[in-house]
């Protein structure tokens, strides 16, 4: 049953807005009149129904609250209403927005399935598959089934079933709303998991649906739940502007006069903003003006009439060229279209002005709804008028709907869902081979190699962006240039660092899932119990001491305490016939140094005991994998970065960082953290990097320098 209902003559008080729901269920309650005609209390319904589409059919409407009514008959609503009134207004909610037929009649429907007796295939049956599916999509899992991860996967049943139609979350949003409206009735610590799930959840998917006028409601209503005090403060601020003269009011007038001088014709309202809005830009600006209380909204016909009402305004007022932005040309990522700008106002404040065409204004303000029936054909009646974007499978959806499926776990699915929609805007890069890919902002090379080969991306080791190499941990800006360097090497993954580089939920899922099937040594875990030694060992050898002398490098007994384990320093990046020495660290691990790397003067003039260690092999021939830091000295030249970075692919060797420094008299020095899979090719491959036309030397580095691993 919904959050809301309760039995019949439960207490309980009202706090709706826009709807008379005590007017509505009394007309609920007054029958559903004859047979044909529709009931009085969908008749406002079908009047703002037709208001947008003037030749709709409204006999699956009046059908459709004949069964709701009935099914629902007897059921209360917390906050005293009759529980008819729920659906009636969700559906007036999406009829206001322009919804189409098939998704009002579905939304008159969306509780019977959960809330009574009615079962899927009798929906299905009276009001054809349509219905059927987008009432199955809004339909809660039951806790009783679910337990604790009922809710979070009710919104996966949800996320996928909009990834076939996006009207499933047009229902589910304003369900919201009306539940948010009313929520004044529930327990103050109810109402605040509501509100913060409305915050993380579908206060972000109604942004990125473009579903703006539910949106902005959402966030207020939230606002005054979870913030009492700063809503309270926000609120008292408008209210003390309102009896004082509104400049926006005045530029207004003066817009008009240009405009009307111009032979432009054009709409000019003031469009207030919403408390949330006003408190952002009181947060960024310390103070307000009147002039900050709103903005200007232009509507006019034609998209080349955008153009026109903006020169006029940077001809006519003193423009703030910062605040230009054009997404006309560019569409938000949630098909919101308008041109931003703001100009000089009444006493020098800026006026933000926004400029749009009637039909961009309706998809600002109702996103998908604004739509119609996506999936009609381009000449049906309900299709919207002009050219329509298909919404089926926006990027971020089919990105969520991808690394979903790869989380069975209820929580992690929770936490990566609400860490994903956390992200709120989208770049596009493009690829070398001339496709794209969309992200979110803020992601870097590892989440761009994970959007493109998936579990492949495990092999990619490194990156140009705009012709030039760079870590797999920059960020990518919208617009960038991106070519992925894979390795032959199906062997080589991901490292543990890569993690703290990836943003989307689909690269760390795919990271941890690789690293928990290859796990590595931890040197600091506690002792494992005995187990029996492997032969040729003596039965009191303990565990961790034959780990350390697995490695490449064995410590020399007697002249230290037992290693827990060895590794060797990323500064010097030590391997084979070096010279080395140890220190033993933190945990008792022995790390390796080459003997004349500058860290080891340092820890021997601290007084620091070093410990006697050798190679295995001297020639490196012993299965591990080395890491060695390599400086190329070269003279600038177009494409060098390209010409050495494919060399050392070519030897097999994996980049896990690289540095160039600015060139300096005509030459630039390259440094490359690599990883060998053999030793004994190091020098083969430093003659390699030496024959790339325009290096004059490769050298040993005998420190790391600092860049962004790969």
């Amino acid at each position: 049953m919904s959050a809301e209902a309760t039995n019949a003559g439960a207490p309980g008080r009202k706090r709706g807005r826009r709807i008379d729901l005590r007017r509505l269920g009394r007309a609920a309650l007054s029958g559903s009149g004859a047979r044909g005609r529709l009931p009085d209390a969908i008749d406002h319904v079908a009047k703002v129904h037709r208001a947008h589409h003037p030749g709709a059919d409204l006999d699956p409407l009046r059908r459709a609250y004949v069964l709701a009514e009935s099914s629902h008959r007897g059921q209360m609503r917390k906050s005293g209403e009759p529980f008819i009134t729920h659906p009636l207004a969700v559906t007036l909610i999406l009829a206001e927005l322009g919804a189409e037929t098939t998704t009002l009649t579905a939304s008159l429907l969306h509780d019977t399935v959960e809330d009574t007796e009615v079962t899927l295939d009798q929906v299905g049956e009276q009001f054809g598959e349509e219905v059927r599916y987008l009432v199955d999509g809004v339909t809660k899992l039951e806790k009783v089934d679910y337990g604790a991860a009922a809710e979070p996967e009710t919104f996966r049943k949800m996320l996928v079933a909009t990834g076939n139609d996006v009207r499933v979350m047009s229902i589910k949003l304003a369900d919201r709303l009306h539940n948010m409206r009313t929520l004044g009735v529930m327990r103050p610590e109810k109402q605040a998991r509501i509100a913060k799930v409305t915050r993380d959840v579908l206060i972000p998917l109604a942004e990125r649906l473009g579903v703006q006028a539910l949106k902005v409601e959402l966030e207020d209503l939230v606002f005054a739940i979870l913030h009492p005090e700063e809503y309270t403060r926000t609120r008292d601020l408008v209210l003390a502007h309102a009896g004082r003269p509104d400049p926006l009011e005045a530029t207004a007038v003066r817009v008009r006069a240009v405009l009307r001088e111009a032979g432009v014709c054009a709409e000019v309202l003031v469009r207030r903003r919403h408390f949330v809005s006003v408190h952002r830009v009181l947060l960024k600006r310390g103070e307000l003006t009147g002039s900050d209380l709103g903005r200007l909204l232009v509507l006019v016909t034609e998209d080349a009439d955008c153009y026109a009402v903006l020169g006029e305004l940077h001809t006519c007022f003193t423009p703030f060229i910062s605040e230009f932005k054009d997404f006309i040309a560019v569409p938000k990522f949630n098909l919101y279209q308008s041109l931003h700008t703001a100009v000089a106002g009444d006493g020098g404040h800026a006026a933000e002005v926004l400029i749009r065409t009637h039909q961009m204004h309706r998809v600002a303000e109702a996103g998908v709804i604004a739509l119609g029936n996506p999936y009609a054909a381009p000449d049906a009646p309900d299709a919207a008028d002009g050219e329509r974007a298909d919404p089926t499978r926006p990027g971020w959806l089919s990105r969520l709907l991808e690394w979903q499926r790869a989380t069975p776990d209820p929580d992690t699915f929770w936490s990566s869902l609400r860490d994903e929609l956390a992200q709120d805007r989208e770049v596009t890069v493009f690829r070398a081979d001339g496709g794209t890919i969309g992200l979110p902002a803020g992601s870097s090379c590892v989440d761009a190699a994970y959007a493109q080969y998936g579990d492949g991306a495990h092999h990619c080791i490194g990156a140009r962006v705009n012709g030039r190499l760079a870590s797999l941990g920059t960020v990518l800006r919208d617009g960038d240039v991106l070519h992925l360097l894979m390795s032959p090497d199906t062997v080589s993954g991901p490292s543990p660092d890569w993690l703290e580089h990836a943003r989307t939920p689909a690269a760390r899922i795919a990271i941890d899932r690789w690293l928990s099937t290859h796990p590595a040594p931890d040197p600091a875990a506690p002792q494992a119990p005995p187990t029996p030694p492997a032969p040729g060992l003596p039965r009191s050898a303990p565990r961790a001491a034959t780990r350390a002398t697995q490695g490449p490098v064995r410590v020399v007994e007697g002249t230290g305490p037992t290693a827990a384990g060895i590794r060797l320093a990323g500064c010097c990046t030590p391997v084979p016939p070096d010279e080395v020495t140890g220190f033993t660290v933190r945990g008792g691990t022995v790390t390796v140094h080459r003997a004349h790397c500058p860290a080891v003067d340092r820890m021997v003039t601290a007084g620091r005991r070093p410990v006697e260690v050798h190679w295995r092999n001297q020639d490196g021939a012993c299965g591990a994998d080395y890491r060695v830091t390599l400086r190329a000295e070269s003279f600038s030249r177009p494409h060098l970065l390209a010409d050495l970075t494919e060399v050392i692919a070519a030897k097999g060797a994996a980049v896990i960082s690289a540095a160039v420094e600015p060139p300096h008299e005509q030459r630039v020095r390259h440094t490359y953290t690599l990883q060998l899979p053999d030793a004994a090719q190091l020098p083969d491959l430093m003659r390699a990097m030496r024959r790339v036309p325009g290096v004059y030397d490769v050298e040993r580095a005998g420190r790391q320098v600092a860049a962004a691993p790969l």
